[in-house]
């Protein structure tokens, strides 16, 4: 993949050019041929963990050097990186796995490229994103791709409501370190009774699904300990029919079971509501109005 060429006596210069790989999310043998020819064939590999990607590179015998390349660095980096692909070096851009820029780094860098002219090449390949879609037996389109919720839950929370309303199915990443957290969010700001796909380990030795509601869902993570990298399909809403106002009698017992689950009282009385399919003021009203005789 030479970027100068040379004539009789004279050397026309060219940019060099960014290649975006796709890499294997778990299996290697998801590895393309082409993938392997590319990252031989550039002066660099950029990645995220160059001790992840060197492993990747020694499998297939490629000698390519590695550049740390993360959220850390990636604004302080971009203007030395143009620099060189102007300069007529190829360089790749991987992710620690899957396809880039996938809740990894690389926009500002593939960006600059664009507005600097320099050609960006894709190897497409491994997504857990599409993965997960083409096998959690949902709606596959539209959907919106949400990466990973934010750590903080007031923040997580925000951008879960932000989607609710959404008439599509949503991927979302989740952390196996918050996992149980982050799915009981999704149950009460997405609806505890909406279809869920929980994907682990795909394309791994343990890949695995479990599918159910989002309240379903929920439960289960809490008896189960998180193991390997979790992907969420979340349904589409069902089309919601006319709202039958529930009793009093009800709505006290549905605040009692989600009480019983251990959620404190705010976040059950969120929860009640929405499983009862009215708002927080409607259940204040109904549950006042049997306090009150």
């Amino acid at each position: 993949m030479d970027s100068v060429h040379g004539g009789t006596g004279n050397h026309l210069w060219i940019p060099g050019r960014l290649w975006v790989v796709a890499t294997p999310i778990g299996n290697l043998g998801d590895m393309s041929p082409r993938a392997v020819e590319v990252l031989g064939g550039v002066a660099a590999v950029l990645a995220e963990d160059t001790r992840n990607v060197r492993k990747l590179l020694n499998h297939f015998g490629v000698s390519t050097g590695a550049v740390a390349f993360h959220e850390h660095n990636e604004e302080r980096l971009v203007p030395r990186l143009i620099s060189r692909l102007s300069q007529g070096e190829e360089l790749a851009l991987v992710s620690d796995a899957g396809t880039p820029l996938l809740s990894d780094p690389g926009y500002r860098l593939v960006r600059a490229c664009r507005q600097a002219g320099i050609e960006v090449l894709v190897v497409p390949g491994p997504s857990s994103v599409t993965a997960a879609i083409s096998v959690a037996g949902v709606p596959p389109y539209p959907f919106s791709f949400l990466g990973f919720l934010p750590p903080r839950a007031g923040r997580r929370r925000q951008a879960l409501q932000t989607v609710a309303g959404f008439p599509h199915t949503l991927v979302i990443f989740l952390s196996p370190h918050r996992l149980a957290e982050e799915l009981a969010d999704c149950r009460e700001l997405l609806g505890s009774d909406r279809e869920g796909v929980l994907l682990a380990e795909l394309t791994k030795l343990h890949e695995r699904a479990v599918s159910g509601t989002l309240d379903e869902l929920a439960v289960s993570a809490r008896k189960s300990p998180a193991r390997g990298e979790y992907t969420l399909v979340v349904a589409p809403p069902r089309e919601a029919g006319p709202i039958q106002m529930p009793t009093a009698q009800e709505a006290r017992e549905m605040l009692e079971a989600v009480l019983a689950t251990g959620e404190e009282l705010g976040s059950a009385r969120r929860t009640a509501a929405r499983r009862l399919g009215i708002t927080r003021r409607q259940l204040y009203a109904l549950l006042a109005g049997q306090n009150g005789g």
